[in-house]
């Protein structure tokens, strides 16, 4: 039986956090004559040997290295070689049938999503709501400097108390709306992270019904393959599918906090809400059991 690698690598270079700029952007795939060649990886800068960097750093430039003599290096003491306790032999293991012949299949996660409708959704509604966040942000940061300047312009007719008084309110008023704005923009990260959780669990679950349906045994990331033909492709499939079995997702309402949502056991599914109804409201609340189930 296929196995599949785990949810968490399979979505680990995919979705980036809320706060940033979109939902990840893969590279583009060039076709060539119905071969797929991947980017050139860039070379990584060749580092020094382990020895020759730990003595760089073991001596510092100030002090001045021993002369070297005919025999060696003078100042260099050698490691002691310590003994090493017995270990048990590995004992010979019956031969056993090999594994079954590789049928390789090659995914893009960066191009389903970005064909996915579910996706789509997320990142407008959720994008929308980091915007309006961010212009409350600088609204807010515009109205700070602009009380603070009237308190510098006023500072001459105002005693050194009520100076101080203003000074303490305006920093109060500061504080909490800086605790307002981590707290909504924690709010958003977890809506996408909900959100996004219901496209992970359905791709995993898509892909293996593809894979299987090409007899597929291995499915690769394309980021990973240096060569493969478009038959082995299945990323558009995937999607297709995808977008079949999953048109959109629930997403919590803005002034919802999906930690009290998850600990109220009501936490809603694609499966609750009415298909014909759009999916970014709250749902009829589920028994917790039944949330479980969705996991």
């Amino acid at each position: 039986m296929m196995r599949l690698c785990s949810k968490a690598a399979l979505f680990g270079a995919v979705f980036l956090s809320v706060s940033g700029a979109s939902l990840s952007t893969a590279h583009a795939e060039n076709g060539g004559g119905g071969w797929f060649v991947p980017k050139a990886a860039q070379p990584q800068a060749a580092s020094a040997p382990a020895g020759h960097a730990a003595a760089r750093h073991a001596v510092p430039a100030a002090v001045p290295m021993p002369a070297q003599s005919a025999e060696g290096q003078e100042g260099e003491q050698a490691q002691p070689v310590l003994p090493l306790p017995p270990i048990p032999g590995a004992p010979d293991i019956a031969k056993e049938a090999p594994p079954p012949a590789s049928v390789i299949g090659v995914i893009s996660v960066g191009g389903v999503m970005r064909q996915s409708s579910a996706a789509m959704q997320v990142e407008r509604v959720l994008g929308s709501r980091r915007d309006e966040l961010a212009q409350d942000v600088q609204k807010e940061q515009a109205s700070w400097r602009d009380e603070q300047q009237k308190l510098q312009a006023q500072a001459k007719s105002l005693t050194s108390d009520q100076i101080q008084g203003r000074e303490r309110s305006l920093q109060a008023r500061v504080m909490k709306a800086q605790r307002d704005f981590r707290n909504r923009n924690r709010i958003i990260q977890e809506a996408a992270q909900v959100s996004l959780g219901q496209i992970e669990r359905e791709l995993v679950m898509v892909l293996q019904k593809v894979a299987t349906a090409h007899g597929m045994n291995l499915v690769l990331h394309s980021e990973q393959v240096a060569l493969h033909v478009d038959g082995q492709d299945i990323t558009n499939e995937v999607a297709t599918q995808l977008n079949k079995t999953l048109p959109s997702v629930f997403i919590p309402e803005a002034n919802v906090d999906p930690e009290e949502l998850a600990k109220s056991g009501k936490m809603p599914t694609t499966a609750d809400v009415d298909p014909q109804l759009p999916r970014t409201g709250p749902a009829p609340a589920v028994a917790p059991a039944a949330a479980g189930g969705q996991k």
